[in-house]
């Protein structure tokens, strides 16, 4: 057996207590949703469809909305027949063939008024929904303001909007994030599971995103957003002030996840889709084919994580927990799911382990990186070692006549990486710590059935184990390499070192000779 396919035989192996369990459908979260009737926004997101297909393994779901939009010439329906054949639905598929009757789409989008629904469907929503789960935002950091905060924001409102006419509510669900309050000023501080104060009234925002011009909201949006990193940190602040001041009676709670990381063991092992590929997965691809040498980070700083599928399991159990629990002084119960681990330990663990066992046989060249904190020295190493063989390449490119997969040039690879860097580097520069009491109470007070079946805790799983899953769900679902030939890869990978070793040093004389020679140009002029 390959050694990437022993490494998601041993983790499809975890599966079997909660497989043992799962069919019995008694444990008291399960009674709790049997019959249910679910609202999911956001549900072709990478969340989404993992909670979707949990909710429908793991319980008797009478039903469940998932709100649409048409897109690239498709139905909302077409879409969904789409989503459906994808892995994500494999293991729900083996064992209930029929379950997409029990999913139905709704047209609409969720930065529109009244979420974009029709009166019919708005109505039909009303009568028939027992729980919403509010999962949809715009999670790009680099997004403008206005598409930012209809999004985020406005939605929150109008799914609210929702929730208070539906006649036999149990529970709505708003997923946020850890990192909404990570500000400037909190830098290397515990954040708690309660409520902080917002940068701006959800009112102003969304009637600065309605009525201001685009062009001028982006150009006074760093002055707006002051401490947030970003719009999508900064909305999502706003998103739960939103929630706070006006969710009234209603039976609301919050879940703040961390960094959404693949799945530990469900749906199936180290699962992910190719949205995965704008984050920390797209980084472990990139280095892992040899493509990127150097990269800005701070190895010694903690970054805040968990696997998508605990955070459903989180998102599932915490309206469970929250119907049983008094608010406290009527607030929100807000459950944070996070584990903090130092960043390089990622990097650590694939430079000891993933050439045996996980070198990627598409590699263009060796699989090794430098990680460099410093500014100043990433733009120059970036020059030399990811720029400089770019731009030949281009030309190698040019004169044959070929262009590379995937971009329009070997530069505009790398623009992207960078683009990439920049955008998580706020996040794994600094650290925070999050407080999980919430959340470590609810996982005390579930049965034992029900901690197997809706696991949240992340903190016993061995990093080094999840590590090697998620290298091995890259290669599964998005390189889609069968996991097969590893031995070969790393094969190839020696072969990389030794010829990387020869090519450095020319590279290094070449370079040399190349500024020997301008320096010798340039002062017989002087």
């Amino acid at each position: 057996m390959d050694p990437a396919e022993e490494i998601e035989q041993a983790a499809f192996a975890l599966q079997k207590p909660m497989n043992d369990v799962i069919e019995r459908g008694d444990s008291s979260v399960q009674q709790f949703y049997r019959d249910a009737t679910v609202f999911v926004t956001g549900g072709s997101g990478f969340i989404g469809k993992q909670l979707i297909e949990k909710l429908l393994r793991s319980c008797a779901i009478k039903k469940i909305y998932v709100l649409m939009r048409p897109r690239k010439g498709r139905t909302i329906q077409e879409r969904l027949n789409h989503t459906l054949k994808e892995p994500v639905y494999d293991n729900l598929r083996s064992r209930q063939p029929q379950f997409a009757d029990k999913i139905v789409p709704v047209e609409g989008d969720v930065a529109d008024i009244r979420l974009g629904l029709s009166e019919k469907d708005w109505n039909t929503l009303a009568d028939e929904v027992t729980f919403i789960f509010h999962v949809a935002a715009t999670i790009r950091f680099d997004e403008p303001l206005r598409k930012a905060t209809l999004t985020n924001v406005r939605s929150t409102r109008e799914a609210l909007a929702l929730a208070r006419e539906c006649k036999s509510l149990i529970k709505f669900v708003h997923v946020s994030t850890a990192f909404a309050f990570v500000t400037k000023d909190r830098i290397g501080e515990k954040l708690e599971e309660q409520f902080y104060t917002s940068p701006m009234s959800p009112e102003t925002i969304i009637s600065l995103a309605e009525t201001v011009d685009e062009s001028r909201l982006d150009a006074i949006t760093q002055n707006l957003i002051g401490n947030w990193p970003n719009t999508y940190t900064f909305t999502k602040a706003i998103s739960e002030e939103l929630i706070r001041t006006t969710a009234g009676d209603l039976p609301v709670c919050i879940v703040r996840p961390a960094m959404v990381l693949p799945s530990y063991i469900e749906p199936a092992p180290g699962w992910l889709d190719i949205r995965t590929v704008i984050g920390p997965s797209g980084i472990i691809i990139a280095c892992g084919l040899g493509v990127v040498k150097v990269f800005q980070t701070d190895v010694n700083s903690d970054v805040a994580v968990v696997p998508v599928d605990l955070v459903n399991n989180a998102i599932i159990a915490a309206a469970w927990d929250s119907s049983k629990r008094p608010r406290e002084n009527g607030q929100v119960p807000i459950y944070a799911i996070s584990r903090s681990t130092r960043y390089g330990y990622f990097g650590d663990i694939l430079r000891k382990y993933s050439y045996k066992k996980m070198s990627i046989p598409a590699a263009v060249w060796r699989a090794e990186t430098i990680e460099v904190k410093n500014q100043y020295l990433y733009v120059v190493l970036a020059f030399f070692l990811n720029y400089i063989p770019a731009i030949i390449l281009d030309i190698i490119c040019f004169i044959i006549r070929k262009k590379p997969k995937g971009v329009t040039s070997f530069v505009d690879l790398y623009r992207k990486v960078d683009k990439l860097g920049d955008a998580y580097k706020y996040f794994i520069n600094n650290s925070w710590s999050f407080k999980t009491d919430n959340l470590e109470a609810m996982f005390q007070n579930m049965s034992e059935v029900d901690r197997i079946i809706f696991n949240c805790d992340f903190l016993p799983v061995d990093i080094i184990e999840y590590t090697l899953i998620w290298g091995m769900g890259v290669r599964r679902y998005i390189l889609k390499d069968g996991l097969k030939n590893t031995e070969y890869a790393f094969k190839k990978q020696q072969v990389f070192k030794v010829l990387n070793y020869i090519v450095l040093v020319l590279y290094a004389y070449v370079i040399w000779w190349v500024m020997k020679t301008v320096f010798q140009f340039v002062s017989s002029f002087v």
